[in-house]
């Protein structure tokens, strides 16, 4: 079956659709909307909280460390989920397949409480 350019025109015409409607809908409402301002409305503030000092503090590096193991670990969980639901279609070759993943997740996962990683300090 050949495909010919017209058949993408839908998707052009949804795509320029959809990227008026919301460059439209911010324009509009930039000049619809009120435009009122104030000391109080202007100034700085977190959680309803007065900022003190200054925002360039540095973070250890050990808070970012554990967020990217957290989402390294939460995407191979994701991969656990059409193996369970296609198990019987894959037969014993998935099931090898899937062992070999966990062990490579495992050795990951020893690696990194050996090196402390998830250790607070």
């Amino acid at each position: 079956m050949q495909s010919s350019q017209l058949d993408y025109l839908p998707i052009l015409m949804q795509a320029i659709l959809a990227i008026g409607f919301v460059v439209g809908m911010i324009v509009l409402s930039s000049k619809l909307g009120p435009k009122r301002s104030s000391k109080i409305k202007d100034a700085n503030f977190e959680c309803g909280i007065e900022s003190l000092g200054n925002a360039r503090i540095p973070f250890s590096v050990k808070y970012f460390l554990v967020a990217i193991l957290f989402v390294l670990f939460d995407v191979e969980v994701i991969f656990l989920y059409p193996w369970a639901v296609n198990f019987k279609e894959l037969g014993i070759e998935g099931m090898v397949k899937m062992v070999v993943f966990m062990l490579l997740l495992l050795v990951g996962f020893f690696y990194i409480i050996k090196k402390k990683a998830l250790e607070w300090e």
